[in-house]
């Protein structure tokens, strides 16, 4: 199929695509990477009277370190230049280890970091490690800006707190505090597919190799990304066990995960992956923060 009739703008700056949204309001639509919204046009699931394309506006590119040791990514640097760039990798070594389940190598070259977060796919791996990174979400419109947090952000599926007139401008990821180890596992049907369920593991452990801080986020079995308070519960100023690292599988499993049955896999399979991959994650993350992360 061949996606309705619509306008297109080709803004060159920033404040001229948001000058674009300002004016468009309901009837625009943001084109970043276009890996997601390019088929959705062609099926008419979406039918935008006007897409504002911001591959013009090379400003929007860039990953920078901030003041504070973490870094800033602008919403149009390409997936495939997070996934190689030296400083994240130093930084934040779960990025790139996320980044390799993502489809393939030529749908990171053209598919945005902030793209696929604003585009909330419940199964995309981007907004969830979003969410266990704690990152921070700048948002612009014309004359404002303001910031909220990704758990904030993604509020369902394919929806954000973005408005009409709004656009994803920066994620700015916070940096890991010494002895913070992560780990991503996850479980799909074929080599970048989708996950049938994944699980993000960021922990960081105290001088006596107790857990200190974690953040845990369950992926594909909700409809957003689901940052589990059970494993604060459970972990919290404990150490590494087998018995504690089940404990919240099983309470993430039946308490926390509300995945779906499709024509892939059934709400039980999904409920008992998450069992596995828990325990799989945290042991990992643990074991690389015990290591200096």
């Amino acid at each position: 199929m061949k996606p309705v009739n619509f306008d297109y703008y080709a803004p060159t700056s920033v404040d001229e695509a948001l000058d674009n949204l300002a004016e468009l309001g309901y009837n625009g639509k943001v084109l970043a990477g276009g890996q997601s919204l390019i088929p959705t046009l062609n099926f008419r699931m979406a039918r935008p009277a006007a897409l504002v394309d911001l591959n013009n506006i090379p400003e929007l590119a860039y990953i920078k370190p901030t003041s504070d040791g973490g870094l800033a990514i602008g919403t149009m640097t390409r997936d495939s230049k997070v996934e190689y760039n030296p400083e994240v990798a130093k930084r934040f070594p779960l990025l790139p280890e996320v980044m390799k389940f993502i489809a393939h190598p030529q749908i990171r070259n053209r598919g945005t970091f902030g793209g696929a977060i604003a585009h909330a796919d419940p199964a995309g791996q981007l907004p969830a490690v979003s969410v266990a990174m704690n990152a921070t979400m700048r948002l612009r419109r014309k004359g404002q800006e303001r910031t909220v947090t990704a758990d904030e952000f993604i509020i369902g599926p394919f929806m954000t707190v973005l408005e009409p007139d709004e656009m994803l401008a920066e994620v700015i990821l916070p940096p890991n505090p010494p002895r913070t180890g992560s780990s991503y596992k996850q479980v799909s049907r074929q080599k970048g597919g989708y996950a049938q369920a994944a699980v993000i593991s960021v922990v960081t452990l105290d001088d006596r190799n107790r857990c200190k801080d974690v953040r845990m986020v369950l992926m594909s079995v909700g409809e957003r990304p689901i940052l589990s308070q059970k494993a604060r519960e459970i972990l919290m100023g404990q150490e590494a066990s087998n018995e504690a690292f089940r404990a919240v599988a099983e309470a993430a499993a039946t308490q926390e995960a509300d995945p779906a049955t499709d024509l892939h896999a059934t709400a039980d399979y999904r409920r008992s992956l998450v069992r596995v991959l828990v325990v799989r994650s945290l042991t990992e993350a643990f074991d690389r923060a015990k290591r200096g992360g």
